[in-house]
């Protein structure tokens, strides 16, 4: 990290970054009980910007979760090949609530600096005016 970059555009990104993981935990939960639906995931990175890193995150682009989708017996179902099985959901419940509170808590820290940064930032323009 090459240049100054404030505390308010670091908590900024990782505000970002943790909106954009639980938008897809989100996704991934709605779709729980979706037949032939891959979790999606989201990694981070750091921030690069003209050649230089600043520290900052950012999230990288969609990966689908290639683990093999479950086999699910239902004769019933409209999507049961001959056999009556069909294709479930790779999701699984327990570990997007897991995904989805951390992500939450981790948004909740940065806000909580960006406040801070900010507040910081006010008490020393007050004192600088008197």
């Amino acid at each position: 990290m090459t240049e100054p970059v404030s505390s308010l555009q670091l908590s900024a990104s990782g505000m970002r970054a943790q909106s954009e993981r639980l938008r897809r935990t989100a996704e991934n939960i709605a779709n729980t009980d979706t037949p032939g639906y891959r979790r999606k995931l989201v990694t981070f990175d750091e921030a690069v910007r003209f050649g230089r890193r600043t520290g900052e995150v950012e999230a990288s682009r969609t990966i689908l979760d290639r683990t093999e989708l479950p086999r699910i017996y239902d004769p019933s179902h409209p999507m049961a090949d001959e056999q009556g099985y069909y294709l479930g959901s790779n999701v699984n419940l327990v570990v997007e609530i897991a995904d989805s509170r951390e992500a939450g808590r981790s948004y909740e820290a940065n806000l909580k600096m960006f406040e801070q940064t900010r507040q910081m930032g006010s008490s020393l323009l007050e004192l600088l005016r008197r």
